[in-house]
This record gives C-alpha cells, structure tokens and sequence, in this order.
C-alpha cells in the first residue's frame, strides 16, 4: 500500500516577509484514527500522538 499525505490546508500568507508559505496541516488528518504516526529523521524513528487530554507528545 502506498501512502498519500494529505494535502496541506490554507496556507498562510508570508509574503510580507519575504518568507516560503509553510503547509499546514490538520494532525488527526496525519495520524489518523489510532491518533498516531511514526516520523522518520536522520535514521531515527519518532512516535507523533494525540493523548486523551488533546494534547500532541513527540517520542523517540
């Protein structure tokens, strides 16, 4: 199965700045219906959830 991100919802504006857009996206649309996801950088895997409380802890 090949995985699709989810496209990035409105971009803010930042062209006052000169700064890139930066994507924005919703989190349960990236960690789906178990609330979590796996990240991978630098050959590390992180762990992205959502707790019960709504709030987003990021482990390694």
């Amino acid at each position: 199965m090949t995985f699709s991100p989810p496209k990035p919802i409105d971009q803010r504006d930042d062209t006052a700045t000169s700064k890139p857009k930066t994507p924005e996206y919703q989190v349960v649309d990236l960690v789906g219906a178990d609330g979590e996801m796996h990240l991978r950088h630098n050959d590390q895997i992180y762990v992205l959830r959502i707790t019960r409380a709504g709030k987003l802890i990021l482990t390694k």
